[in-house]
């Protein structure tokens, strides 16, 4: 009985990581985005919200790291599409892998993403510059909940961290809607 104990103990241990990750994506909390690919809004509210943008990137990453928009002002359950810009600036192939989360911590249950350059590991040949899209919605229920109906900005940020170059390889163009947008190369 005793091993069963310590043997479940450590099962719980090597769970945690995942059932923690699964918890945030569900709930939304510490300002964990909804991903629904499949979701549209339901209604379009008049009142309007500013949503701004932040890109971080892990200093053992050698790439530039921007959002082209600062910020953007929308209607409440308004799709948006916005777009980053990643450039490399390593001699070699690199991978980067994006986290992200929305602040206030409070509002991530109703900040929808349907589509977004961080569900895959991107891929960036030495001078090569992509346009990375996120398309997202606020649901208009944040002014309905008395927790977050103040908030009248969010801040979406992203940080790319190195991944492991042996990891699988994916076409570095991005499409939105079955058209590419990258990559591009600059000089």
């Amino acid at each position: 009985m005793l091993f069963a104990l310590v043997g479940g103990m450590i099962g719980l241990s090597f769970a945690s990581v995942p059932l923690y990750r699964l918890f945030c994506q569900v709930t939304g909390y510490g300002g964990t985005p909804q991903i629904r690919a499949d979701a549209t809004p339901s209604s379009l509210s008049e009142r309007m919200i500013t949503v701004r943008f932040d890109a971080n990137t892990n200093p053992k990453l050698p790439w530039r790291f921007r959002p082209l928009q600062k910020e953007i002002t929308l209607r409440l359950g308004e799709e948006a599409l916005v777009f980053y810009e990643a450039e490399s600036l390593s001699d070699i192939k690199t991978f980067g892998q994006a986290t992200y989360n929305v602040t206030p911590f409070k509002v991530g249950s109703y900040f929808n993403k349907i589509d977004c350059f961080c569900f895959d590991n991107q891929a960036l040949v030495p001078g090569q510059t992509v346009s990375m899209p996120v398309q997202f919605f606020v649901d208009p229920e944040i002014f309905n909940d008395p927790t977050t109906r103040e908030v009248k900005t969010i801040t979406l940020s992203y940080t790319f961290f190195k991944v492991d170059d042996e990891a699988p390889e994916q076409d570095a163009e991005i499409k939105v809607s079955g058209q590419a947008i990258g990559p591009k190369n600059v000089n």
